[in-house]
């Protein structure tokens, strides 16, 4: 909508994980680190907790794509699931081709077949679930299960847990007080500092190609830090609900004012600010509109 406005090739500011963005603030790259020094030493289990909209996600996509050719990876966006269906999740993320109607045992087999066939292959498979604060208490004993496989020399399986904190008092239940402590590895997501935002606007902005001047003004900045706390998934979309209102008044810069009434907005969603947003949008779009007519007619 107004990426050519403002000289964009695409949005910025979207809270789709796309690894393209990954921002590197001293929080994700040391989570990173550990991710991939936990990899490569082969543990079992690797937790990374963070609150809501601390970039979970993005980590976990991001941890995958910078592994090496020699792991292979299984993702799981949603284990809410019991035992056997979480099983079936694995198998199918590892290519497996089963009977409709296989029965525990040979699911379990077949498992354990395909992680031997790649170990052999000289593969380390690790499996990424997220949301792992929802996955039931019996999945996550047959998760331990799972890493009981091993050669001589390390893990046929390594999982990493993806969760919101309250993941922590998940593992503290006697019934999975093995699986706790296997995980030897850990880190908790933060959210941005105040000096983080001003790098990770302007990184998003550099990705989705804007090359001007500052496009956020520093009260701007000031005032989007203290509506989101630093959260990336909010000022993703506050950053992009104060583009927009930019646009539609037809600025290059965004203003503290911007900010505050996409804060307004975001907070308090009953208030109606899009309608007169809409409006001004309209207008500059049929205005293009006719400017691009009257080029056509010439």
């Amino acid at each position: 909508m107004y990426e050519n406005h403002f000289g964009l090739r695409e949005v910025p500011f979207s809270i789709t994980p796309d690894t393209s963005f990954f921002f590197t603030s001293p929080h994700s790259q040391e989570a990173l680190n550990t991710l991939l020094v936990a990899a490569k030493s082969g543990e079992g289990f690797i937790k990374i907790t963070g609150e809501v909209g601390t970039g979970k996600t993005l980590l976990c996509r991001k941890f995958m794509a910078t592994l090496g050719e020699e792991f292979v990876t299984a993702y799981i966006p949603n284990p809410y699931l019991e035992p056997r269906t979480l099983m079936l999740a694995l198998a199918d993320e590892l290519e497996l081709t089963l009977a409709r109607d296989v029965d525990q045992h040979q699911l379990l087999k077949s498992i354990n077949f395909r992680l031997l066939e790649l170990a052999r292959q000289g593969k380390q498979v690790v499996l990424c679930l997220d949301e792992a604060q929802a996955i039931p208490v019996e999945s996550l004993e047959a998760l331990r299960l799972l890493t009981n496989l091993e050669t001589e020399k390390r893990k046929l399986l390594q999982i990493v847990l993806f969760g919101q904190p309250e993941l922590n008092s998940h593992l503290q239940a006697d019934s999975i007080r093995q699986l706790a402590q296997r995980i030897t590895f850990h880190y908790h997501l933060g959210a941005l500092t105040r000096d983080d935002l001003d790098y990770y606007l302007a990184h998003r902005l550099r990705v989705a190609g804007y090359a001007g001047a500052r496009l956020f003004s520093r009260s701007a900045v000031r005032k989007l830090f203290t509506a989101t706390g630093g959260i990336p998934r909010l000022v993703n979309i506050m950053s992009n609900k104060a583009l927009m209102l930019a646009y539609g008044e037809g600025r290059q810069q965004v203003e503290r004012r911007h900010v505050a009434l996409a804060a307004s907005d975001t907070v308090a969603p009953q208030r109606v600010l899009w309608p007169w947003l809409a409006g001004a949008a309209g207008v500059a779009v049929a205005a293009a509109a006719v400017g691009l007519t009257w080029v056509l007619t010439k």
